[in-house]
This record gives structure tokens, C-alpha cells and sequence, in this order.
């Protein structure tokens, strides 16, 4: 035991340093007037778009969804591990002994007794026997290293499912937006070609026409009000996908989606990114790639202390009496009964060197490729940034161009319906125009809509709105009281509202649950 604290601090296997990640020093897009690079606070990115109804869609959501449900149930996994693996600083073995038997066996002297040759007795032991496998090479403590970078991994984790449903929850209404605001262009295209063919009729019948006008006009007529179930289908499709994210069976929505039909969400015109470094500390997937690597270096140290002996102390006491000889049994509780023992043990398999070695070359390796994955996900986060970066700036740009589109396409289609209705131009042009008037409107709705959906994803690329959970919300009020009427979490799983621990502790005697901690981003 003296020998095991004086290398307490010795732990076998390597001390995890994460890798160089590759980051730009700045955006592509820095130096645009409406890309600002000064530190921003993403926690609420949504309210951006000043809209109620996806403020309130955002709201429930986050109380209801049920992917998000399941990631802090993992949470609270890990959480349970760490104690778990806490708990193994203490004797790993424990039993508590008791055995009572009868007996009988032949007098060692029959003469003494002939007529009994003989002896029945009772024999009564009580007692506890416990091993302690002593933390020698830091095994135990490398255990809790790697569930403690597991635990923080899982929230982390937590915090990215709660930055997609943010941002699928954003993505959606806008979508739905969208095609809203489509499905009122048609319609009203479907208005103005009906009036179109109405004068094709007429003159048709008036000998000024021929019916070829009139197919023409039917033709085009058809093709725009078949395009309506089309916008239909992909409108339901929206809507169904925003109830799964809202954690609701199939029911209206109108409740929710109010009567802003159509009315696509206003981005801001300017967007701040700050600096591609500020994602290694936003972005909660980055910070588990590093976590998840944390934890399997851990466990390249549980592998390395098979290498060497495993040393263990070992100890037993109780009583033990009989009645036999003129003794009784109440002699096992005092002195005269006792009996312990105690003592150090080791295990070293010597013969399996090979199969232990080649378990800590396939930690190592594991390790490494998740290294890699650690500066993939730094590459990738960047890439959506600047995805995000360039939908958003480009888009308002189309826009712009697009608005500039529709008002000529419906100047010139109210000339070419004069022109027709005056016999000097045919109807080929009433219909190009129509046709190219529905175009630029689609477009124009379409370039509408990627405008806050860039911003979406720039700010979803971020990491931005993890921030709104609460220290200790991983699961629902609901959920929590559930899951204690099953079970006593004692404050592995604290009540809703109870405030947050500085810092993990050491297991008490009633229960070996880590405290609860965030992770330090």
C-alpha cells in the first residue's frame, strides 16, 4: 500500500493533447460590407428574422422533440458511467459470509463413550471477505478520465442535436414560406391567363382569331394550374417534416402558422461571422470530435496497465465457534472465535503479452483516426460557413436582379395583350410573355426564400443556439419526475431548476453518481 501511493501519480499511456486544427485565419467574404467579423452572441440567431410564429415554433420544439428527448437521455448514460467508473477506486470485491452446518463424525476415542461411538455437532461462521485491486498503473483513474471525456462528449453531442433542430426547424418554415408564396403566384397567373384565353375566345368567335389561339391559350392555361398540386405536395411534405420536429401527430397547423401565408421571413442585411477559430469553442460536434478522441486516449492507458501486474490486496474477517467439546456456538462473537486474514495478491499474465500489446496498438489506431476525424470536422464546419456565406450574399443578389425581371415581363405582357386585342401581334406573344412573366415570379419567390435560408445556414454552421439549454435541462419536467418515480437517481438527475454544481466530486457513501457539470467550452 506504501508502495502504491508513492506512485499514485503515475498513470501508464499517453496524455490526450489534441492535434492542430486547420483553420482559416478569416473568412473568403470577410472584407464584403455586409459580413461583419466582430464577436456576436448567436444564443437566439432566430429572433434576427423579428417573426413571432417561428420564434414560437422554435419554443416548442425545443420542449417537444423527441430526437432531442433521446440525446439527453444519453446524457444522463453517461453521467451514470462516470459513477460507474468512479466507483472502481473502491474494493472491487465485497461479500458478507454465513454458514451454518451440522456435523457428524466418529469419537476419536469410542471407548471413552460406547454407547455413543459418535459426535453430532452445530458449526457457525459469520463473517466479510473483500478484494481491493490497488489503482497501481492508474487503470482506475484512466477509466474515469475516459468516462468523464465520454460524459462532457455526450452533451456536447446534446448541444449539436439541439443546433440541427434549430436549424431544420428554421429551414422548414422557410421552405414552407416558400411555396406558399409560389402557390399565390400561380393562382394569380392562373387568373390572368384565364383572362388571356377569354379573348382568344372571343375573338375566335368574332372571325379575328383562329382556334389555334385558343388551344394555345388552354395549353399554357393547363400547364399553370397543374403546377398547383405539384406546389401541393411539396407544401404537405413541408408541413409533415415541421410536426415531426415539433414532436406532433399528424393534426392542422393552422394554430401554429397563423394567416401570414406566403410571408417569407425577412433576413437583416448584414450578417456577423466572427472568426473561423470562434467555431473551435461554438461549435459542439468540433468539441465532441475532441471529446470522443479525449476518451479513447484514455483508454489506450487502460490497455498499456495489462501490461504490468495487477496488484491487489485481499483480506477476510468474521467468527467462526461450534458446540463440540463442551464449546458453544455464541463463542463466534467473542475473541476466542475471531478469525482474519489479509494479504497482497497479484495477477500477471505473462502469456498473453502478445494479445494485450496488440489491444493497445488497436486503441492507438482508433485513436489516431479519431484525430483525423477531429480535424475533418474542423474543415467541414468551415465549408458550411462558407456555403451559408455565399447562398445568403448571392441570393440577395438574384433578387435583386429578379425584381427587375418581373417588372418586365409584366410590362411587357400588358403590351402584348394590347397589342393582340389591336391585331398587330399574334397570340405566340401573349403566351411567351404569360410564361415568362409566371417564371420570374417563381424565381423571384425561390431567390425570396434562400436569402434567410443562407442566413439560416451560416448561423447553423456557427453552432449558434445550443446556448438556450439550461445547466440541467436535458430531459423535460415530465420526463424527470418519470423517471425518479422508477428510480432514485439521488443528484445524478437533479430536480428541474437546481442549480448547477461548480464541479464534479468524489461519490458519497449513499450514492456513487457524479455531480452534475457543464463542459467548459
Amino acid at each position: 500500500m506504501v508502495a502504491s501511493l508513492a506512485v499514485a501519480g503515475c498513470a501508464v499511456g499517453p496524455d490526450f493533447t489534441p492535434p492542430p486544427p486547420p483553420v482559416a485565419a478569416q473568412w473568403l467574404e470577410s472584407k464584403i460590407p455586409s459580413v461583419q467579423t466582430d464577436k456576436q452572441n448567436y444564443r437566439s440567431w432566430w429572433k434576427s428574422f423579428h417573426d413571432p410564429i417561428l420564434e414560437r415554433l422554435i419554443e416548442i420544439a425545443y420542449e417537444q422533440n423527441l430526437t432531442l428527448l433521446s440525446a439527453g437521455t444519453r446524457v444522463l448514460q453517461a453521467r451514470a458511467e462516470l459513477g460507474v467508473a468512479i466507483g472502481e477506486f473502491y474494493p472491487q470485491q465485497q461479500a458478507a459470509l454465513g454458514a451454518a452446518s451440522y456435523n457428524l463424525q466418529s469419537q476419536a476415542d469410542p471407548a471413552a463413550n460406547p454407547s455413543n461411538p459418535l459426535i453430532n455437532y452445530w458449526r457457525d461462521s459469520l463473517g466479510a471477505r473483500a478484494a481491493w485491486e490497488l489503482d497501481f498503473w492508474g487503470k482506475f483513474r484512466r477509466g474515469v478520465e475516459s468516462a468523464d471525456a465520454a460524459y462532457l462528449q455526450s452533451i456536447a453531442t446534446y448541444d449539436d442535436v439541439l443546433v440541427e433542430l434549430l436549424g431544420d426547424v428554421a429551414k422548414t418554415y422557410i421552405g414552407i414560406r416558400t411555396i406558399e408564396k409560389q402557390i399565390a403566384i400561380a393562382r394569380v397567373n392562373v387568373q390572368r391567363q384565364r383572362k388571356a384565353l377569354a379573348i382568344a375566345t372571343d375573338k375566335f368567335h368574332g372571325g379575328t382569331a383562329t382556334k389555334l389561339d385558343v388551344y394555345q391559350a388552354e395549353n399554357v392555361l393547363g400547364a399553370t394550374e397543374a403546377s398547383i398540386p405539384q406546389l401541393t405536395i411539396q407544401l404537405q411534405q413541408g408541413l409533415n417534416a415541421l410536426r415531426v420536429l415539433l414532436g406532433l401527430a399528424p393534426e392542422p397547423l393552422g394554430f401554429l402558422l397563423g394567416r401570414s401565408t406566403g410571408k417569407i421571413p425577412v433576413a437583416p442585411p448584414k450578417v456577423a461571422v466572427g472568426i473561423p477559430a470562434d467555431l473551435l469553442r461554438r461549435r459542439p460536434d468540433i468539441r465532441a470530435a475532441e471529446l470522443r478522441a479525449a476518451t479513447q486516449s484514455a483508454q489506450i492507458g487502460v490497455a498499456v496497465a495489462d501490461l504490468y501486474p495487477a496488484i491487489s490486496i485481499t483480506g477476510s474477517f468474521g467468527g467462526l465457534a461450534s458446540n463440540a467439546y463442551g464449546h458453544n456456538l455464541g463463542q463466534m462473537l467473542h475473541p476466542i472465535g475471531r478469525a482474519f486474514s489479509v494479504g497482497p495478491s497479484f495477477q500477471w499474465n505473462l502469456l498473453n503479452y502478445g494479445q494485450i500489446t496488440n489491444n493497445v496498438r488497436l486503441q492507438d489506431a482508433t485513436l489516431q483516426q479519431y484525430l483525423v476525424d477531429y480535424q475533418n470536422s474542423v474543415l467541414k464546419a468551415q465549408q458550411e460557413v462558407e456555403n451559408g456565406l455565399s447562398v445568403f450574399l448571392q441570393s440577395r443578389i438574384q433578387a435583386e436582379f429578379l425584381r427587375r425581371s418581373v417588372a418586365a415581363a409584366n410590362g411587357a405582357l400588358t403590351i402584348a395583350l394590347e397589342q393582340y386585342n389591336l391585331g398587330t401581334r399574334d397570340f405566340t406573344t401573349v403566351l411567351t410573355a404569360e410564361q415568362n412573366l409566371l417564371q420570374a415570379e417563381t424565381n423571384l419567390a425561390v431567390a425570396q426564400g434562400n436569402v434567410p435560408l443562407g442566413l439560416t445556414m451560416v448561423y447553423r454552421a456557427l453552432g449558434g443556439g445550443w446556448q438556450i439549454r439550461g445547466a440541467n435541462e436535458f430531459v423535460p419536467p415530465a420526463i424527470n419526475a418519470e423517471m425518479r418515480s422508477r428510480t432514485d437517481w439521488g443528484d445524478v438527475l437533479p430536480p428541474a431548476g437546481a442549480p448547477q454544481p461548480a464541479a464534479p466530486g468524489l461519490p458519497g457513501p449513499e450514492d456513487r453518481g457524479p455531480t452534475v457539470r457543464a463542459p467548459e467550452w
